[in-house]
């Protein structure tokens, strides 16, 4: 069967700003979704967290939005909004009732052009104080929650930009002040270092024109910074390790490698092989170490994809109760290495493949998603057009490509190893339940 393809117009205003746009005329709404290419991986040492810091602030007001107004106009139009902070790129996107969507292009429109107009100090000092809360909410008060913080700190140098995460440092926070924020929304929130992307029951007549109405008077920067050279070993060149002890209820391992950036065809196999090894109640990892072996309470394996230089593979196995760390440690490595060692068979490769034909297909059939997909691509890639050959590329992906990829990344020499341990006896702080004792009472309650 044809992979469906998504039809789009693409182009620039005089300024800079990329326009892309999908009419869809199936369902009266439309999404509008712009990528800023600025992510953590922008910020200079001393300045981290920074673009984080501004996924809060663009929600505090520009010259004809009050604070919170913006949020408060799009729920009152019918529709839904939000943004999100990366290591190479900052998002914000609505989805709209069709009739709204000039009204969500303007206001990303207003906010790209005056947002420094209602930036104050009282703002900053305040959306300062909700990004400490939520680093203390997501990373420092959650069980497991500095994983993330502690696989790129080791995969990546000091020197790299990705050695640190997107929440950046408080104390870096704490320190910048006005002027520091000013400029860096100067320098990367320009028509000319963002893509926005229609897609809906819009004609792209239209669009184009609410488009350059809005954005068209907004200048460009012509001196946005440069990245210096961002490429790696590809490989750490040894085994690096970690125990950590935190308030959690349970051991887990976590496993992390340094893998090819994202795009790189390798990437596509680590991504099939991913599901093979983790892909739920099938993949390999649940049926030994939590169905056969019950050593484990739960399993993953999963990739995280950025573009300077490397990426990372990771997963994790959380231990049963009175079962050896050391024995779930050696089983998980076992069959990570098995994939470097031994083709997958075809019916694995098969599941794998439908289970992500599955995804991309239903994610494809989002309005939001296609206009996601489509920013991605053109900032990060200059290729819109790849949002028709992914799913190619995935179905094409052979059982030796997975072990050519394997062999290269998921190795003892390129391993970082993660083990969380309780503070505490995990029978003072409650034990988690046996996931296999609750699937089997929800089977009896099903058959009864």
């Amino acid at each position: 069967m044809p992979i469906p393809a998504v039809q789009f117009s693409d182009e620039r205003l005089p300024n800079g700003l990329r326009l892309i746009v999908v009419e869809d005329h199936l369902a009266p709404v439309a999404a509008v979704n712009i990528w800023y290419n600025v992510g953590s991986k922008h910020e200079q040492p001393g300045k981290t967290g920074f673009a984080h810091l501004f996924e809060h602030v663009m929600f505090q007001g520009s010259r004809n939005v009050g604070k919170a107004e913006h949020i408060a106009l799009v729920q009152a139009a019918g529709g839904t909004m939000n943004g999100t902070t990366w290591l190479d790129r900052t998002n914000y996107f609505e989805t709209v009732p069709s009739h709204q969507l000039e009204l969500a292009l303007w206001l990303e429109a207003d906010r790209m052009g005056t947002l420094l107009e209602a930036l104050s100090q009282e703002n900053l000092d305040n959306q300062r104080e909700v990004v400490k809360n939520e680093k203390r909410w997501s990373y420092d008060n959650r069980p497991y929650g500095s994983w993330n913080e502690k696989l790129q700190a080791h995969l990546f140098p000091p020197e790299h930009p990705y050695h640190h995460s997107t929440i950046g440092s408080m104390q870096d926070l704490d320190a910048a002040s006005l002027d520091d924020v000013q400029e860096f929304f100067r320098t990367y929130y320009a028509p000319n270092n963002a893509v926005v992307s229609v897609v809906g029951d819009v004609e792209r007549a239209q669009v184009r024109d609410w488009t350059d109405r809005y954005f068209g008077p907004i200048p460009a920067n012509p001196s946005i910074p440069t990245l210096a050279d961002l490429s790696l070993p590809p490989t750490l060149g040894a085994e690096r390790r970690e125990t950590v002890p935190d308030r959690v209820p349970l051991p887990r391992i976590y496993v992390g490698f340094r893998a090819p950036a994202f795009g790189d065809p390798r990437m596509d196999a680590l991504d099939v092989a991913s599901q093979i090894v983790a892909g739920g109640k099938g993949g390999r990892l649940h049926k030994r170490l939590v169905r056969q072996e019950r050593m484990a309470q739960d399993v993953a394996l999963f990739t995280l994809g950025f573009v300077g230089g490397a990426s990372i593979t990771a997963g994790w196995a959380t231990v049963r109760p009175g079962v050896d760390v050391e024995r779930v440690e050696r089983a998980l490595h076992e069959e990570l290495e098995r994939l470097a060692v031994e083709p997958v068979s075809d019916d694995e490769l098969a599941r794998a493949r439908a289970l992500i034909e599955t995804d991309e297909l239903g994610a494809l059939s989002r309005v939001e998603e296609r206009a996601d997909r489509l920013s991605m691509y053109a900032t990060l890639f200059d290729q819109p057009e790849l949002i028709n050959r992914m799913l190619g590329r995935y179905l094409s992906v052979s059982a030796e490509d997975i072990q050519a990829a394997a062999a290269a990344t998921l190795q003892p020499d390129n391993r970082v190893v993660l083990t969380y341990v309780p503070e505490q006896d995990p029978a003072q702080s409650g034990e988690l339940p046996d996931p296999l004792e609750t699937e089997a009472a929800e089977d009896e309650q099903v058959a009864a």
